[in-house]
């Protein structure tokens, strides 16, 4: 067979895939242990490995991962992640992935929950903690430098990236984030639309249209089942049926809200917090605090905090089912996302959109790293701990794994 016929056929038609399951579920395993510093460290971490080192997936689909991510309600870190393995080996890719990047994440925050009841509050754990936003805030900087260099590939995108950016960090707050995402992708059509227009005058050009039907048929059937299991959230949460049984009502309460977590388990602090503390009374107002430090100590998104409290209220299986039903919803949503996706990946009206919404998300990883290194202590050793991250991270190529412990360890000897 001629190699140009070899190199045309899709990678789902071989016998042998080129990604296995094991693979992926060592690859993000990796990622679970190590992406200390929620969704913009976990974004870092995935790329350099399956598209810097072993060119798995190409920038544009990363890109367009984070896009969805950003699009969709839930957890973003997840979504992206179960996007990247979808995208490599399909829907039971994407469980893999989405299940292995969790694990460590989801027995450290059970470990260490225990040992606060047990112990109360650990000073050692508080002084380490000092060192790690500096240290995030280095990766996602070099994130942005990485994702810039390859999607801000002209003036248009820059403007775009800094504008969102500027936005974000003197305004924030959810209504806006989602507004810039639109907004840029309002302005790609504006921008880039009107010269990818001819392509679809070609007689081909049709055929991509009908095939994408069923996907985007199937795509809609599952946001409104999605949706439907919202209302009931909203309406029927407190049911007496479903307060009877506290896994289920722990279930119900995280799935809905995880409906509602457009742009991030940061922006979204004050309501869980309103319903878990006030409305509901669960947890006190100290114990929602701790679940917010256990969920950024640990590696993996912040809304792991969700763990803590299910574990607060139910021991290990509330621990177990507040984790399934934060991050499962979205998930599903992501990977009905990704489906529609890549149907109409030849669409000029979407590559225009996703052009414009790639150059924000650039702007909103520069803001996000902004608003990490707000966070720490002011001290000359915050600066040194960023400095030398970042250098180890650009020029010398350290991986993520050797940055986080020794920002803590740094933090321990120096804060």
């Amino acid at each position: 067979m001629p190699e140009s016929e070899i190199q045309s056929q899709p990678p789902q038609e071989t016998d042998e895939p080129s990604v296995s399951f094991q693979f992926l579920a060592a690859t993000f395993l990796k990622v679970g242990l190590t992406a200390w510093g929620g969704f913009m460290a976990l974004v870092a971490i995935v790329q350099g490995i399956l598209v810097e080192r072993r060119c798995l997936l190409t920038a544009e689909e990363m890109m367009d991962g984070i896009s969805l991510g950003q699009l969709l309600p839930g957890p973003m870190a997840v979504n992206v992640v179960s996007f990247a393995g979808y995208r490599l080996r399909g829907g039971l890719g994407a469980l893999v992935s989405a299940t292995m990047v969790l694990l460590p994440s989801f027995f450290l925050v059970i470990g260490l929950t225990w040992v606060w009841q047990q112990y109360g509050e650990i000073p050692q754990i508080k002084s380490a903690m000092a060192g790690f936003p500096p240290a995030i805030a280095a990766i996602i900087i070099s994130a942005v430098i990485t994702m810039g260099r390859k999607t801000l590939k002209g003036s248009p995108e820059k403007i775009i990236a800094v504008l969102c950016a500027g936005l974000l960090l003197t305004v924030g707050g959810f209504y806006l984030t989602i507004s810039v995402i639109a907004g840029a992708a309002v302005l790609g059509l504006a921008i880039w639309y009107r010269g990818s227009r001819p392509r679809q005058q070609t007689p081909d050009s049709s055929e991509p249209y009908d095939r994408q039907r069923p996907a985007m048929l199937k795509w809609i059937a599952v946001s409104l089942l999605l949706m439907l299991f919202l209302i009931v959230f909203l309406f029927f949460q407190k049911h007496p049926l479903i307060v009877a049984n506290p896994l289920l009502h722990l279930f119900t309460l995280f799935s809905g809200m995880s409906l509602m977590l457009f742009g991030g388990g940061f922006v979204f602090i004050p309501m869980i917090q309103g319903i878990v503390v006030q409305d509901l009374a669960w947890v006190t107002a100290d114990e929602f605090t701790t679940a917010l430090a256990i969920g950024q100590i640990t590696p993996g998104p912040i809304l792991v905090s969700a763990t803590v409290i299910g574990f607060l209220q139910q021991g290990f299986p509330g621990g177990f089912v507040a984790t399934v039903g934060i991050f499962l919803p979205p998930s599903l949503l992501m990977i009905m996302a990704s489906q529609a996706l890549e149907s109409i990946k030849g669409s000029p009206a979407v590559q225009s959109a996703l052009r414009g919404v790639r150059a924000a998300i650039t702007g909103l990883i520069l803001a996000a790293a902004v608003t990490v290194i707000q966070t720490a202590e002011p001290h000359w050793a915050t600066a040194l701990i960023f400095a030398a991250s970042l250098t180890a991270l650009l020029r010398y190529q350290l991986d993520v794994i050797w940055i986080i412990p020794s920002a803590g360890l740094l933090g321990l000897a120096l804060l």
